[in-house]
């Protein structure tokens, strides 16, 4: 009987050891190879909940949410000291030559912010279409440009802006309020394929 009991006792005891070994075994992550942002929010999300985190590749949504990590560290609700609103930090300016003129209502709407960031993305490559096409893979100040890299640029300071930083072989350089600069942007975000987005001159966002 007491034998009995020793081996339910020392079998019950290596179960709970097996256990404990398994629950305190090394995390192998499959996406390891690949660059992760963390706190970066939802879309399903309706009150701004954060997921831990998002795996990023080099495509369009690579490219928006890293440049939004950038901008607000991905923050629907952000409003930085000098009034740029949501996760992409836009201005009002923007917004209103973007048909958004409700900057209240555009804060709310994780949905309406990222269809006017695609928006103003083609409506910049629409810009931009020449300087992409006489700049791309060229260097300017030992900085290759490339297509993500200019229009991540001109989310920063405006497509205009852009212009004359590329034309001008990167004499007229340009910073925000914040000392960031054109070139930094360029570096940044250079690697990304946008090459399925369309370049398009008045953007129409549906949902507003």
């Amino acid at each position: 009987m007491i034998d009995m009991l020793f081996l339910k006792n020392r079998s019950i005891l290596l179960t709970l050891m097996s256990f404990l070994l398994l629950s305190f075994s090394p995390y192998t992550d499959s996406f390891s190879s690949k660059k992760i942002i963390n706190d970066t929010p939802s879309l399903k999300s309706n009150n701004f909940e954060y997921i831990n985190y998002i795996v990023l590749d080099k495509s369009y949504f690579g490219f928006k949410e890293a440049l939004a990590f950038k901008e607000s560290c991905g923050k629907y609700n952000a409003v930085n000291k000098l009034g740029y609103l949501g996760k992409y930090q836009f201005g009002v300016s923007t917004l209103m030559l973007l048909g958004v003129d409700d900057s209240q209502y555009f804060l709310s709407s994780p949905k309406l912010q990222e269809e006017v960031f695609f928006a103003n993305l083609k409506r910049n490559k629409w810009v931009l279409r020449r300087d992409i096409l006489r700049f791309e893979g060229k260097k300017i100040n030992d900085i290759l440009v490339t297509e993500s890299g200019i229009l991540a640029a001109a989310h920063l300071s405006g497509p205009g802006n852009v212009k004359k930083y590329l034309r001008s072989s990167g004499k007229l350089k340009f910073k925000d309020a914040f000392g960031t600069s054109i070139e930094s942007y360029l570096i940044s975000f250079s690697k990304y394929d946008l090459s399925n987005i369309f370049p398009e001159r008045y953007p129409k966002i549906s949902s507003y």
